[in-house]
């Protein structure tokens, strides 16, 4: 099994969601479909097919951080972990755009945000969910009581 060539037909499958999702105020209804279902299952089969295909040279595991670290320097781990994260993030990334389209927020608000799912997972859901706040507390003090 190539996994150079796995590494790369999976960065091109995630590659095409976060692209549906820049696009995705003109095509909502496709980038949450694409972008929110159809790419992740397809990474997430790939994921689970690594997970389960035996791997000669595997040790490790996820007991210590040692241990995280010996599993990962096998190339079908390493791949494995990578898909895991090309899912993830591809998956949050459609979940920020389908939940900012339904509670209004500006997609301008929300375009900064995607680059930071897709580089850095956490630290992208977070700035959304931080703009979200922001936008409830100013939405909630603009109406009159």
């Amino acid at each position: 099994m190539d996994f150079e060539i796995l590494f790369s037909i999976a960065g091109l499958i995630a590659l095409l969601g976060w692209l549906c999702l820049l696009v995705s105020p003109l095509i909502p209804k496709w980038a949450d479909w694409i972008a929110g279902m159809i790419l992740p299952f397809i990474l997430s089969l790939g994921y689970v097919i690594l997970l389960v295909t035996p791997s000669p040279d595997s040790a490790g595991g996820f007991g210590t951080l040692a241990d995280v670290r010996v599993l990962f320097s096998y190339e079908q781990a390493a791949l494995a972990g990578w898909v895991h994260f090309l899912a993830f993030d591809l998956f949050i990334g459609a979940w920020v755009c389908r939940t900012a389209r339904a509670e209004g927020v500006s997609f301008w608000l929300v375009a900064p945000c995607l680059p930071l799912v897709f580089l850095f997972g956490p630290a992208g859901l977070l700035t959304f969910q931080v703009i979200r706040a922001v936008r409830n507390k100013a939405t909630e003090a603009s109406i009159p009581a």
